[in-house]
């Protein structure tokens, strides 16, 4: 198994002076309101213990005030931790110099904001230009790549537009080619597609998984729409009160909530569109005859091909038509509107 990314270790936050003061408190068990209520201080984050593997694409998501939004921003320092560690690739970025920070801003890691965070000033040429003249290229490369990325997010025809001419689509395709145009491993997206129409924000992550499908960036994306979540996550951790309730794939959440608060979350989820057959197959062998229900397949589809055929029973085959084990219409339905209680 791959080294994560991006691991982070025991972070803690705590906003107002003295937050270190009172960590031992938080440690001991006060909670959120009682440290505001004696000691005026915030409890931003709480024991935060996640890893992230690289290529893939981590979503982290909570309501507001679940410190969803702190966190991401501890990954490039923009806010630093009261306790903890956040490394990067072996490197602690609490730990970096001003020197070293700067570099790992402009050359590691690019973030993309919910408000676009364009300079209204100038062009769409050059705010994707910008972060690569702050690498110091020359201008030369800078108009290539800037060009590229223009014509990457499909605004080769708004170039030399200013922000106040486009819609909010097309403000955030600007910020998302922005941060592209750097070449980063990393990606931060905090919020990124949520001030979208629901249109322009589906046709927004279509646009981010071709992107990750030919790029394979590390991205952290942080939401609060479940639907998002588990549409473009390949991991999905939970906050709630800063600290973390549950992380795992999509399907295992979905199916196995950790406690009746993601269980509330997760109530009205299609799992028949999300849910893959791999993950309630049981071992065994049915007869050669039976339907193939490729690994991979969702919920609904296995469900209907077996229904097609008029069988009770498939078989979950790999790439080469081997037999991993079987699957029931029965458990396919079973697993489509149960709603599963966590465990006691």
């Amino acid at each position: 198994m791959a080294e994560p990314m991006i691991r982070i270790q025991g972070l803690y936050k705590i906003f107002g002076a003295g937050g270190e003061a009172v960590l031992p408190m938080v440690r001991d068990g006060m909670g959120k309101q009682e440290l505001l209520d004696t000691h005026g201080c915030v409890l931003g984050l709480q024991d935060i213990n996640l890893s992230v593997p690289p290529r893939c694409i981590q979503v982290v998501m909570g309501l507001s005030g679940s410190g969803k939004s702190t966190l991401i921003r501890h990954l490039n320092r923009l806010i630093a931790p009261t306790a903890g560690e956040v490394i990067v690739d072996g490197t602690d970025v609490a730990g970096m110099d001003g020197a070293a920070l700067r570099e790992f801003r402009r050359h590691r890691a690019s973030m993309v904001f919910q408000r676009f965070a364009l300079m209204p000033h100038r062009s769409v040429r050059d705010n994707v230009a910008y972060g690569l003249t702050v690498q110091g290229l020359q201008s030369t490369e800078v108009e290539k790549r800037a060009s590229r990325w223009i014509e990457r997010v499909g605004l080769q025809d708004f170039a030399d537009r200013y922000p106040g001419e486009l819609s909010g689509g097309m403000q955030q395709r600007v910020g998302l080619g922005r941060a592209l145009a750097t070449d980063p491993d990393i990606l931060l997206m905090d919020e990124a597609f949520s001030a979208l129409d629901p249109l322009i924000r589906y046709d927004m992550q279509n646009m981010l998984l071709d992107l990750q499908t030919e790029l394979k960036k590390t991205i952290v994306f942080i939401t609060h729409d479940l639907d998002e979540a588990l549409r473009i996550g390949d991991n999905v951790a939970i906050l709630r009160d800063g600290s973390m309730v549950q992380q795992g794939k999509p399907q295992d959440i979905v199916l196995t909530p950790a406690d009746d608060y993601v269980a509330d979350f997760v109530k009205d989820v299609n799992r028949g569109k999300l849910v893959r057959v791999e993950s309630i197959m049981k071992p065994g062998t049915t007869c050669a005859s039976a339907p193939e229900i490729p690994l991979g397949t969702r919920l609904e589809r296995a469900a209907l091909a077996l229904s097609e055929a008029a069988a009770e029973l498939g078989k979950v085959t790999d790439r080469d038509g081997t037999a991993l084990g079987i699957v029931s219409q029965v458990d396919l339905l079973d697993a489509m509107v149960r709603r599963r209680r966590p465990s006691s």
